[in-house]
């Protein structure tokens, strides 16, 4: 079946209790015990490892019948073998770092990352005794040279989280296999509707589902996708730590899923008419959105992806020679906009704008933000599903 097909009816065949075409919610903190066999049947063999441990069925354990339907909706649109769904992106990616990596190992990592992501391992990671070597997505040669005895892993993001940057990702997944590293990939920015890091060869790929999986801001959710035997390692990490997603918020994501693929549409036709609209006006200075020609990677994207998505970054041309006078001639366009809401995250059905200093990356050193690219007034776009031509007018009343 075709994504379109999948995000409605993947998971559900053996889920409509008592006839409901809607999943219900199951709002019960433990299941009664069955054999290990019925479980298995009853969850579609997705993921239940082999130890009697697992015939409980608990939130904790994300093996109810809300946590179910999901596995096996994202195994499919993402072409693996198995999923999870977690409480958080976060909760995804960094439990997926600790079930791959232990003290004493080595990660490589994309230099220009979400902002919580880049914390999570200077800090955390590093607290634990992983060290970790900054890539530049474009230079595999560099990427050699960063390789050590102790190296285990290489993480990277589809497209980047702010400056939409997309490497040749699919070099990335077979140097990974050529020195023996576990490719793990963030997707969330592209979703699994434009393109699917697992047929390229990646282990590993992880979502924040807060974001255009859901595609309605009000749900926290993460999304792990891969082989059996990586989703099995990572759930037992998972069940220790906790970071189950509550059964209503399963139910809220599978309800987002079903528009995902009718969103996206919407999505990169408004973000790639306002990247048009954006380059061409004479006080935008630089537009990041890999659906123009003049981004660097877009032929990498139109190689590799189906599609764009919805979200760009752009700078206004300078009011004075000062780094303050951008930021407030930022901050004013943005104060001055009806329809966009100056709000963190991306990928909901409203259009949001953010200065990704002030919030995706507030954790991030300044001169480590700066020295990746993302200075203080770059502003982000998540486009939303709204009329293209009111988002367009506004902006533009807005810049003039």
């Amino acid at each position: 079946m075709k994504a379109e097909t999948q995000v409605i009816h993947s998971g559900e065949k053996n889920a409509h209790f008592e006839g409901a075409v809607s999943i219900p919610i199951f709002q019960s903190a433990n299941f009664i015990a069955r054999p290990k066999e019925q479980l298995e049947s009853a969850s579609q063999g997705l993921p239940v490892a082999g130890n009697d441990y697992h015939q409980i069925r608990y939130i904790r354990l994300n093996n109810t019948p809300n946590h179910d339907v999901l596995h096996q909706k994202l195994a499919d649109i993402e072409k693996g073998d198995a999923a999870l769904v977690t409480a958080s992106g976060m909760g995804a990616i960094s439990t997926t770092f600790l079930a791959v990596l232990k003290p004493g190992d080595h990660l490589l990592a994309q230099e220009c990352l979400y902002g919580g992501t880049l914390s999570l391992i200077q800090q955390d990671l590093s607290n634990l005794g992983i060290s970790v070597s900054w890539i530049n997505i474009h230079d595999p040669d560099q990427w050699k040279k960063e390789i050590k005895p102790n190296s285990k892993a290489i993480y990277v993001e589809s497209i980047s989280n702010p400056l939409t940057q997309v490497g040749a990702l699919d070099t990335v997944a077979a140097f990974a296999k050529a020195h023996g590293l576990v490719s793990i990939i963030d997707n969330t920015v592209a979703s699994p509707i434009y393109f699917q890091p697992l047929t390229l060869g990646f282990d590993i790929v992880v979502h924040s589902a807060t974001k255009y999986l859901n595609g309605h801001s009000d749900i926290v959710a993460g999304a792990i996708v891969g082989s059996r035997h990586w989703i099995d390692r990572i759930k037992q990490k998972l069940d220790h730590f906790g970071a189950a997603l509550d059964p209503h918020a399963c139910f809220l994501l599978n309800r987002g899923m079903k528009t995902l693929a009718l969103r996206m549409v919407q999505h990169q036709k408004n973000a790639l008419s306002m990247a048009k609209f954006l380059e061409a006006h004479p006080k935008v200075k630089r537009v990041y959105y890999p659906g123009l020609e003049s981004h660097p990677d877009h032929r990498t994207v139109r190689k590799l992806f189906s599609g764009f998505s919805g979200l760009l970054s752009f700078e206004l041309v300078s009011e004075t020679d000062e780094n303050d006078g951008d930021i407030g001639a930022a901050d004013r366009f943005i104060q001055r906009l009806r329809l966009p809401l100056n709000a963190p995250s991306l990928g909901g059905v409203e259009t949001l704008i953010t200065r990704p200093s002030t919030t995706s990356h507030l954790g991030v050193p300044r001169e480590e933000r700066m020295r990746i690219g993302i200075n203080d007034h770059l502003i982000r776009v998540s486009l939303g599903i709204e009329n293209t031509e009111d988002l367009i007018e506004d902006f533009r009343e807005a810049l003039e």
